[in-house]
């Protein structure tokens, strides 16, 4: 079973139980306190590279991770340009209050997955210069 599959049956079995959002709770703080202690155990014996955190850093599941449990290396205006790499929408401002302004649509959900501390994605739509002077030119 894939990692995505399990995380689905997992919110399957937190809709039909209500205290089993108790018992996920703990054993996330539990899985936390282990990947914290594990980031600890390698830093101090100098194998925490910054190639190494980097690599954890950019893997969607232990990226995910660590993001759940506080644990992320990056903060968010890194973990949101990371994720819109390929996209064709680059990040334009990340403010102090959560307000996420991208150059262009269809990215949000990724901005929203990698840093949940942003409070809304503004949209912004950059027209060309040259596309200003084009009706000049006919």
């Amino acid at each position: 079973m894939t990692w995505r599959k399990s995380a689905a049956r997992i919110d399957a079995l937190l809709a039909a139980s209500p205290e089993g959002e108790a018992v996920v709770r703990e054993v996330a703080d539990l899985y936390g306190a282990g990947l914290e202690r594990l980031l600890d155990l390698l830093h101090a014996r100098g194998a925490l590279t910054d190639e190494a955190l980097d690599a954890l850093a950019a893997d969607e599941l232990v990226g995910g991770l660590l993001l759940v449990h506080g644990l992320h290396p990056w903060d968010a205006a890194t973990r949101i340009s990371h994720a819109l790499q390929g996209s064709g929408v680059r990040l334009i401002e990340l403010t102090a209050d959560g307000v996420c302004r991208l150059s262009g649509p269809g990215a949000e959900d990724r901005v929203t997955a990698v840093a949940p501390e942003v409070t809304r994605v503004e949209v912004q739509t950059v027209i060309p210069v040259s596309a200003l002077f084009s009706r000049l030119a006919s």
